[in-house]
C-alpha cells in the first residue's frame, strides 16, 4: 500500500521536520526573490499570452502568493503536483518520487506511468524527496533556480512554506483544505490551474472529468443502489479510505455510496487502520482493493475478510499498484492526467 508521504515507519500526522533556514546558505539564495519581491515587481497591466494570464494572485493555506510572469522552471513539492503541472504542458524541473523507483531502474518509474510517459518524453527531472522523506531537500531546490514552487497536494506546514519562499514564489494547498490531502481533487486542479495563469483551460479539463463521471453514473445506475469502500491491506491490518479521499472520492464519483462510517474513526486522516473487531465497517456491497501482489495475498488470506459477503460473492474489484497496469496508481494519485485512466479503469472492475 503506498500512502500519501507516508512509508511504514511513518504517516502524514508526523510532518516535515524542517531544516533550519540557516542551511540554506545566503549563497544559495541568492538572487531568489519572495513572494513580496514578486508582487512589488508585478505589472499593472494583466497580459494574456499562450503560456496563460499573468499576473495573478492565489489566496493557499499560507497566505497569498502573486505570479507576475509565465514560468519557465517549475518545481513540484506536491506528491502529485507534477501531473497537473504537467497536463498544461509544463515540466517540472524538480518532483516528488511518489512511489519508490525499484533500485537500478531507469527512467524513474514515476515518470513513466501510461498517463504521464508522452507527456515527460525525454525529460528527466531531479528528484527533490523521496516518499518516507522528512521533507523536500531545499538545496537542491535552490540549485535549480526555480521561477514557481507548487507544494499543493503536500504535507509542508508554515515553516517549511516560509523556507521555500525565500527560493521562489510558492503556491501552497487550497485555503480550504483542514487537513493534507483531503481538499477534492478538483479544488486542487483549479488551484494549480491558476497558479500557472491557466484557470479557463483547467476549468474545462475539469469538467471533461465530471462529464466522464457523469457518464459511468448513467451507464451503470446499478451502482447507486450499492455500498462501496476502498482499501488496502498495510501493516498487516485492513486499512480503508475515508470518502473523502482521492479514493473514496471516485468511487463515489462513478456512483457508489460510499461507507463514510470510515469517517467517523480515522480521526482526520485519509485512511485508518481497522482492528479485527471493526472489520465490520468493510461489510459492504463491493470493495476495491489497492496493492501490489504480495499483499493482495496476504490479505486474501486474512480469515476475516476472506468471510465478508462481498468477498465470497466475488463483489471484489482487485487493482494492482504499481505493478502491471497500475491502476491503482491512477487512482490514488487523482490528476488530470491519471483521472481518465482511473475511471475508465475503475468502472470497468466494477461492472465486470
Amino acid at each position: 500500500m503506498l500512502l500519501h508521504g507516508t512509508t511504514r515507519k511513518r504517516t502524514w500526522r508526523r510532518l516535515a521536520a524542517m531544516l533550519s533556514a540557516a542551511t540554506l546558505g545566503v549563497g544559495l539564495l541568492a538572487g531568489c526573490g519572495s513572494d513580496s519581491d514578486s508582487a512589488d515587481k508585478a505589472s499593472d497591466n494583466t497580459s494574456t499570452t499562450a503560456a496563460g494570464t499573468f499576473p495573478v494572485t492565489v489566496e493557499h493555506a499560507f497566505g497569498s502568493t502573486t505570479v507576475t510572469k509565465a514560468p519557465k522552471r517549475v518545481v513540484s513539492v506536491g506528491y502529485t503536483d507534477d501531473q497537473t503541472i504537467l497536463a498544461f504542458g509544463i515540466k517540472p524541473v524538480g518532483m516528488v518520487d511518489q512511489y519508490p523507483n525499484p533500485a537500478g531502474r531507469s527512467p524513474d518509474i514515476n515518470t513513466q506511468w501510461p498517463w504521464v510517459k508522452d507527456q515527460w518524453g525525454d525529460s528527466r527531472p531531479e528528484v527533490i524527496m523521496k516518499n518516507g522523506d522528512n521533507g523536500p531537500n531545499y538545496e537542491k531546490i535552490a540549485a535549480l533556480r526555480p521561477d514557481l514552487i507548487i507544494a499543493v497536494y503536500s504535507e509542508i506546514d508554515q515553516a517549511g512554506y516560509d523556507k521555500l519562499s525565500r527560493i521562489a514564489p510558492t503556491v501552497g494547498r487550497t485555503k480550504a483544505e483542514k487537513e493534507p490531502f483531503s481538499a477534492p481533487w478538483q479544488d486542487n486542479a483549479l488551484h494549480i490551474a491558476k497558479a500557472l495563469g491557466r484557470a479557463e483551460d483547467g476549468e474545462k479539463m475539469v469538467a471533461d472529468i465530471q462529464g466522464k463521471l457523469d457518464a459511468a453514473k448513467k451507464e451503470h445506475p446499478q451502482f447507486g443502489d450499492e455500498t462501496a469502500v476502498a482499501l488496502s491491506w498495510y501493516e498487516n491490518s485492513v486499512a480503508p479510505f475515508t470518502s473523502t479521499d482521492v479514493r473514496g472520492r471516485l468511487v463515489s464519483g462513478i456512483g457508489f455510496k460510499y461507507q463514510t462510517g470510515i469517517d467517523k474513526i480515522a480521526g482526520g486522516s485519509f485512511y485508518t487502520k481497522l482492528s479485527p473487531e471493526r472489520v465490520d465497517l468493510v461489510d459492504v456491497d463491493h470493495i476495491f482493493v489497492i496493492n501490489d501482489k504480495a499483499d493482495t495475498e496476504a490479505l486474501k488470506k486474512f480469515e476475516l475478510f476472506a468471510n465478508l459477503d462481498a468477498v465470497k460473492k466475488g463483489n471484489v474489484s482487485y487493482l494492482l499498484d504499481s505493478e502491471g497496469p497500475a491502476v491503482g496508481a491512477a487512482i490514488s494519485q487523482g490528476t488530470l492526467l491519471s483521472m481518465p485512466y482511473a475511471i475508465d479503469e475503475l468502472v470497468k472492475s466494477a461492472a465486470g
